[in-house]
């Protein structure tokens, strides 16, 4: 199983060693009780990808890690191989060795529209809350932040994290982690200097709390980068859904955006502003070779797109930014 000791170290020297009051017993306990039954077999993919030196990697721009003449084909076949035994592959995309990872989310267009907006991360400390693969996590060390944690419970996507960070120099992946955990096994850290949750707020039951979590780890005067689903309307205006939104069975609330600022600014956030809305196209989201499940257009009623199979809004995505207490 996995170490997280250097992990630990790293955060002592980043100013967070107050987490660890928490955090290993957190890890321990989703250790020795949180397996997925197909964890083992994730594992050993992850450990028989081929030992290759990658002559360069490239974060700031785009995930591509070593050139093509730096594996030969045997080598590229193996990855390539060992890589899809981790499907599905949702957010991205990657490039290892000239193996092109397409995955089902077009994940770097959402990196686009929300770089322009967000405060400088160089030398920032930063969370991702939800961060799937960790996919966001490499761009925003390439984007010059000190330290980078993302958190998501899911073990697929830890593991798909492991084979990226398998293949990176060590003075990058010292400073970016994964932790197989959700946002209610942290304790109010309230030391990062950037927050970011994306995709996650519409699947929490109580979306008021989660947004509080969100606050609570921000160090004072901090800034929260928010992405979720929306919908149109005012300050009021709430879809709560019936028992599917586009085929999702765990969506609980979509706001508006002037509804989301407002819960906002009830939680004493400041500097509030909705810097993009987006609705979601069948470019974006979609089938793949290495997602072949049913995606998007599955999702839409297939004769009117501006509606899902249920008859609600089609997917609409906005980005939030606000600023923290200043405590």
């Amino acid at each position: 199983m996995y170490d997280f000791t250097p992990f630990y170290a790293r955060l002592t020297e980043s100013g967070l060693g107050h987490w660890l009051e928490t955090l290993p017993a957190a890890i321990r306990h989703w250790q020795q009780n949180e397996h997925h039954g197909e964890m083992k077999k994730w594992q050993r993919s992850v450990e028989q990808l081929p030992n290759i030196t990658p002559s360069s990697f490239e974060l700031t721009n785009k995930v591509r890690i070593g050139a093509e003449n730096d594996a030969n084909d045997g080598e590229k076949a193996r990855i390539k191989g060992l890589l899809s035994q981790l499907m599905p592959w949702r957010k991205g995309p990657f490039e290892l060795f000239g193996v092109h990872i397409d995955t089902e989310w077009r994940s770097d267009w959402k990196w686009d529209r929300v770089l322009p907006h967000i405060s400088d991360l160089n030398g920032r400390r930063v969370l991702d809350i939800g961060c799937g693969s960790g996919y966001h996590l490499w761009r925003m060390k390439g984007a010059g932040a000190s330290l980078v944690v993302g958190i998501d419970p899911t073990q697929l996507f830890m593991m798909q994290f492991r084979a990226i960070q398998r293949y990176l120099p060590a003075e990058i992946t010292r400073d970016v982690e994964l932790l197989p955990l959700g946002i209610e096994h942290l304790q109010p850290v309230k030391a990062f200097d950037t927050v970011f949750t994306m995709g996650v707020l519409y699947h929490r039951r109580s979306p008021i709390d989660f947004l509080q979590q969100c606050i609570d780890q921000l160090a004072p005067g901090g800034e929260l980068v928010l992405e979720t689903l929306v919908i149109d309307g005012d300050e009021q205006q709430v879809l709560v859904p019936g028992e599917r939104y586009a085929q999702m069975g765990n969506v609980w609330f979509i706001p508006s955006s002037k509804a989301l600022c407002h819960w906002l600014e009830r939680l004493g956030m400041t500097n509030i502003r909705v810097v993009d809305e987006t609705v979601t196209t069948l470019e974006e989201q979609r089938s793949t070779d290495w997602m072949q499940g049913q995606s998007l257009v599955d999702f839409l009623d297939a004769s009117d797109h501006s509606l899902t199979v249920e008859g609600y809004p089609a997917p609409k995505r906005a980005v939030v930014i606000a600023t923290g207490p200043a405590r």
